[in-house]
């Protein structure tokens, strides 16, 4: 697989835009927190974007392995999501920041195992 096979096949699997930037590859609008794929010095090299800074999870020495690498990453699903309990339904509606705070520590959380290649399920039912 190529960089623009790579980019078909992400948005094929429905991998939003925003969360990667590929050479060769449109997206509305430039990412800021996102996995990143670049050619340096004959070699391939993925990696994350975020906070304005770059950096590097994996390089490899040919592009179809890195962006395999990538593919697993940003396609994986993961459990499907549970549906929520009377009690977290009502602190969803009633919430708003806590949620958008929980959020951010759980996505700052996920990219750091992510460079350190470690993967933990999430929590099932209550908090």
């Amino acid at each position: 697989m190529d960089r623009h096979q790579l980019c078909e096949a992400l948005r094929a699997a429905g991998v939003p835009d925003a969360y990667y930037e590929i050479p060769g590859c449109p997206s509305g609008r430039p990412p800021h927190e996102c996995y990143y794929l670049a050619q340096r010095e004959g070699e391939w090299i993925v990696g994350v974007h975020e906070r304005g800074r770059r950096e590097v999870l994996k390089t490899f020495a040919d592009e179809s392995r890195a962006c395999a690498w990538l593919y697993e990453r940003l396609a994986d699903e993961g459990p499907p999501p549970s549906r929520p309990t009377a009690t977290e339904m009502d602190e969803l509606l009633h919430d708003s920041e806590g949620i958008e705070r929980r959020a951010q520590e759980q996505l700052a959380r996920a990219l750091a195992e992510s460079r350190h290649g470690t993967r933990h399920d999430p929590p099932t039912g209550g908090h």
